[in-house]
C-alpha cells in the first residue's frame, strides 16, 4: 500500500459508512450464544529466537522483572466469604435512575423507553448492566488470553516473550475471578457482545504480530483500564473494589508492554504502514463504542433497543463523559506511538470525529504503571 488511493474507507474499514448507521450496527449480532466452543483461524507464523540476550531492551526488561514479583492469587489474596449483595456494587444505584448512566438524562425524554420505569425496573436494569459489563470483562480477557499467547509465539524479541508469558498467566488469573464472581457472586454471565466478539477475531486472525499489540495491548485493554478504573471508584462492595484494583494492577503493566514494544517498531515504519495501523485502531475505536450499547441488556429488559440505541447514539458530547472517559488511556498511548499524527494526522481528525481528543495529553501507560502496583502496596502494608 503506497498511494493514498489505496486506503481504505469507513464502508472498507468498519462495513459502513456512516459511524451511527444504527440498522447497520443492529445487524451485528451473536448467532452462537449456546455454543461452547468458537473457532479462529491463526494465520501468524511462530517464530524462534537464537538471541537470548537477556535486558537488550532495559524497558522490557524492568517491565518483566515487575511483573514476576507481582503476582497475585485469585483464590487466596481475594476473600470470597464476602457475602456480596448486588445492590451495593455501584454507589451510583442509590440514586435509581442513576444506575443506568447516560440513560438518566434521557429517561424523561418524549417517547423514552424508561418514561414508565419506577424503583424496582431501574435497579433491575442496573443489575442487569452490572452483569453485562462483568461478563464483557471477562470475555475480554479470555481474548487477551489467546493473544498474549500468540504475542509470546510471534514476537522476534527474547525480552518481549519473556514478558508477555508473564501476561498469559495474568490473563488467565483475570478469566478464573470475573468468572468466579459472576458464578458466585451474581446470576451468571452474558455471552459474548457481537462486537467485542467481531473485534477480537480480528485481532487473532491478523497474521502481523504489531497487529496483535495494537488491538489488544492498545486498544482493548487500554479501554479495559479505563473501564476498571471507573468502576473501581463508585463501587461499594468490597470484594469486587479489590479485584478491580488488582486487575488493575496487571492491566496498567500490560498496556505499558504494548506501548514500549511498538514504539520502537513503529519508529521504522513507512507513512502507508502507519496508515493501516491507523484504520485499524481507528476500527478498535469504533467496535468498542459499539460494544457498549450493551444490546444484549435491551433484549433481556424487554426495551426497545433500537430506540434506546438511537437515543444513545444523539447524546450530546457533554452527556457522554461516560463514553469519552473509556479511550482516556487510548488516546494519549497513540500519541505516543506516533499514530495520532501519521498521514496528515489522519486518526486525530478520527479521535476528533468521536469526541475523544481532548485526552490527547494526559499520561500515557509508560509513565504510570508503577502507579496502579496494588500487590506490592499490600503486601508492605502486610509486613510481607
Amino acid at each position: 500500500m503506497t498511494e493514498t488511493s489505496q486506503f481504505r474507507n469507513d464502508a472498507e474499514i468498519l462495513g459502513r459508512s456512516d459511524l451511527n448507521d444504527l440498522e447497520a450496527i443492529m445487524e451485528v449480532s451473536n448467532t452462537d450464544t449456546t455454543e461452547l466452543l468458537h473457532s479462529v483461524a491463526d494465520n501468524a507464523n511462530a517464530i524462534f529466537t537464537w538471541d537470548y540476550e537477556k535486558g537488550a531492551r532495559p524497558a522490557l526488561n524492568k517491565l518483566y522483572e515487575k511483573a514476576k514479583t507481582s503476582q497475585w492469587n485469585g483464590e487466596t489474596d481475594l476473600d470470597w466469604s464476602i457475602e456480596v449483595d448486588p445492590t451495593r456494587i455501584l454507589s451510583a444505584m442509590q440514586d435509581g435512575q442513576a444506575a443506568a448512566g447516560p440513560l438518566a438524562s434521557v429517561a424523561t425524554a418524549p417517547g423514552s423507553p424508561f418514561a414508565n420505569f419506577g424503583e424496582k425496573e431501574w435497579e433491575q436494569l442496573g443489575l442487569e448492566s452490572i452483569n453485562w459489563r462483568l461478563s464483557q470483562f471477562m470475555h475480554g480477557e479470555q481474548g487477551a488470553l489467546l493473544c498474549t499467547a500468540k504475542i509470546v509465539e510471534t514476537v522476534p524479541w527474547i525480552d518481549a516473550k519473556y514478558y508477555a508469558a508473564t501476561q498469559v498467566v495474568d490473563e488467565a488469573r483475570h478469566v478464573e475471578v470475573f468468572a468466579k464472581y459472576l458464578d458466585t457472586k451474581l446470576t451468571g454471565y452474558y455471552p459474548i457482545n457481537s462486537h467485542l466478539k467481531m473485534l477480537l477475531d480480528d485481532i487473532i486472525t491478523d497474521s502481523r504480530w504489531d497487529m496483535t499489540y495494537l488491538g489488544m495491548q492498545i486498544m482493548v485493554e487500554g479501554l479495559a483500564l479505563a473501564a476498571f478504573g471507573f468502576m473501581h471508584s463508585m463501587t461499594e462492595e468490597p470484594l469486587l473494589k479489590k479485584l478491580l484494583r488488582y486487575v488493575m494492577s496487571d492491566e496498567a503493566r500490560h498496556v505499558a508492554f504494548g506501548v514500549l514494544s511498538l514504539k520502537e517498531y513503529y519508529a521504522e515504519l513507512s507513512d502507508a504502514e502507519l496508515r493501516e495501523r491507523q484504520e485499524f485502531a481507528f476500527e478498535a475505536a469504533v467496535r468498542m463504542r459499539d460494544r457498549f450499547l450493551q444490546q444484549e441488556v435491551w433484549d433481556r429488559m424487554g426495551v426497545d433497543k433500537k430506540k434506546v440505541m438511537k437515543m444513545l447514539l444523539e447524546l450530546p458530547p457533554e452527556e457522554q463523559v461516560f463514553q469519552q472517559m473509556l479511550f482516556s488511556k487510548i488516546v494519549p498511548n497513540c500519541k505516543k506511538l506516533g499514530l495520532l499524527d501519521a498521514s496528515g494526522g489522519w486518526l486525530r481528525k478520527r479521535f476528533e470525529e468521536i469526541g475523544v481528543i481532548q485526552f490527547e495529553d494526559w499520561a500515557d501507560t509508560t509513565e504510570e504503571f508503577l502507579t496502579f502496583d496494588a500487590v506490592t502496596t499490600d503486601r508492605a502494608a502486610a509486613g510481607a
